[in-house]
């Protein structure tokens, strides 16, 4: 070693206050009161393991080896099986077998040490018992193969020797291209041991790298802590909108106040409506409040400019709410005398009472709806809980929705936001009023989709009329003809479309159009499908 370096390594010792007695001019200190045993290589310290391993077992002494992931334990375990050491593996692959191989853990077979490889999860919640011939032997010994991100994993892998007084003892093997190491360690310590020239294999021990490792673990979970607490003050802002939708959707599951809250509801949609059109734009007023209530406005163009907004806003309301309540008997209208004659019709049956349920078709002009409902309750209500059953089935379906699309939104605003920090902008306080603007604007159209649906639902009824009977005249003209029923069948189908277009035309209907035969068409020289074996032409097509 040159004399500068000499120096610089002289340097180096005095400023960390080492024991330098004894100290080789081109070597490390060897501490041995030291727990950790440091490589330079991650190769040098799986083999320094290894060795470690084969010491512990043919003294008698199980080993538990403790890894930080489940590729480290193959590792591990595939170095083990080239030196023919048997071995258990737990990496929460083989559950099954978890509770055999720790309790088999702190024994000897043949005289020699039973070898464990574990991960961090692995085995925990169970202690390893020792037998006494282990106990004379040295107890169990704990073989870290990596410095965890958290001292609190570290400390409860060595927990597991010396429990109750047992025997034992813990060492861990750290490398510097470890991951802990290699992003957070110093790079001075790194340098100085590149300049110090070592061995392959050579271990060091020394205060020096023992106080690395500890800043490297200190740093590792000031970072982590850093992340947790910015993710719970992004999360923060969550859970105020949370705890608001998840109170509206409590409200409508239990169904108690959900008349009071679709009533608000209407009221919030009228008031953002007629706050959102100035006096000159009636015309899209008009189609705003068509479009959400169904309704027309209650006052016209003229009366809707001399009108302040409060006027309009009660006007409207009044008009939305008497609309909402004749929706609301119209389904129990329809609805009442199919179920009043379900449930007579089991009564007679000799049932004491109506029982089952039944799903009640609802649409809103989009989509239809299977409402379930009680068959009693209905029977007693007199169908007025149908009612309440398609409002509480659309206030939920509302609320599931939009949040879920606000969730998303959420999180690509979070990813966005990030940007900001480089105009010097905290992202965090940008996050909040953005997500306070995306909240606002998801229940108004939450509030909108659910009194647009509300104001349209209907059970839907088949009107019977002339074209209703045409239609259905024609398709068993279609099916008899097809089946070959002959001429009576064709006679048939003429009278019953000669009736229809009389009906028709005595209900003062529009004209009827000419009905065309959509059966299969039948050649002038093609048998007769009435089965007489004559062609077409000689039989019923004669003269057509």
């Amino acid at each position: 070693m040159t004399g500068t370096a000499m120096t610089e390594a002289g340097e180096f010792w005095e400023i960390y206050k080492l024991d330098v007695v004894n100290i080789p001019t081109n070597r490390p200190v060897i501490r041995k009161d030291n727990p950790d045993r440091v490589f330079k290589t991650e190769k040098e310290k799986f083999n320094a393991v290894i060795e470690e391993i084969v010491k512990m077992r043919d003294m008698g002494r199980p080993t538990l080896v403790g890894t930080t992931s489940v590729e480290i334990s193959e590792r591990l375990s595939r170095q083990l099986s080239l030196r023919h050491i048997e071995h258990n593996v737990l990496n929460a692959k083989l559950h099954q077998r978890e509770a055999d191989i720790v309790a088999e853990a702190g024994r000897q077979v043949n005289g020699k040490g039973v070898v464990t490889i574990a991960t961090n999860m692995a085995g925990r919640g169970t202690d390893i018992k020792l037998t006494p011939e282990v106990k004379e032997a040295g107890g169990l010994a704990i073989i870290g193969t990596e410095r965890h991100e958290s001292r609190r994993v570290d400390n409860q892998l060595r927990g597991r020797a010396g429990r109750q007084g047992d025997p034992g003892s813990s060492v861990f093997f750290v490398s510097f291209e470890d991951k802990v190491m290699r992003l957070f360690a110093s790079e001075r310590v790194v340098k100085t041991l590149d300049r110090l020239g070592l061995h392959d294999g050579e271990m060091i021990e020394s205060p020096l790298v023992t106080k690395s490792i500890a800043n490297a673990q200190k740093r590792v979970e000031e970072n982590n802590f850093g992340i947790r607490k910015h993710t719970l003050e992004y999360d923060d802002v969550m859970n105020v909108q949370r705890n608001v939708i998840y109170t509206r959707r409590r409200h409508a599951l239990i169904g108690e106040r959900i008349g009071t809250d679709i009533i608000n509801t209407i009221n919030d949609v009228v008031e953002d409506i007629v706050n959102k059109f100035g006096p000159s734009e009636f015309e899209d007023f008009k189609m705003n409040v068509l479009s959400t209530f169904a309704i027309e406005p209650p006052f016209d163009e003229e009366q809707y400019r001399k009108n302040d907004a409060r006027t309009s806003i009660n006007e409207l309301n009044d008009a939305v709410l008497a609309a909402f309540r004749r929706k609301t008997e119209r389904l129990a209208e329809v609805a009442n005398p199919v179920i009043q004659n379900i449930c007579e019709q089991q009564l007679a049956q000799g049932a004491p009472e109506p029982q089952g349920k039944m799903r009640v078709p609802i649409t809103d002009g989009k989509r239809t709806y299977g409402i379930v409902i009680d068959m009693k309750e209905a029977y007693e209500t007199q169908c007025k809980c149908i009612a309440k059953a398609w409002q509480k089935a659309i206030l939920l379906l509302s609320i599931d929705e939009s949040w879920k699309v606000h969730l998303r939104e959420l999180d690509q605003l979070r990813q966005s936001v990030q940007n900001a920090s480089y105009e010097q902008k905290d992202p965090l306080v940008i996050y909040k009023l953005e997500s306070f603007d995306l909240f606002k604007a998801m229940l108004g159209d939450l509030n909108s989709k659910a009194v647009s649906s509300l104001m349209r639902g209907q059970i839907p009824v088949q009107e019977e009329g002339p074209e209703v009977s045409r239609a259905q005249e024609e398709r068993r003209q279609r099916q008899r003809y097809s089946e070959g029923r002959g001429q009576d069948a064709v006679a048939e189908a003429a009278d019953a479309q000669r009736r229809a277009a009389m009906g028709a035309s005595q209900a003062g209907q529009r004209p009827t159009m000419p009905i065309r035969n959509e059966g299969p068409k039948v050649g002038r020289n093609d048998p007769c499908p009435c089965g007489s074996g004559k062609k077409y032409k000689n039989c019923h097509g004669r003269g057509l």
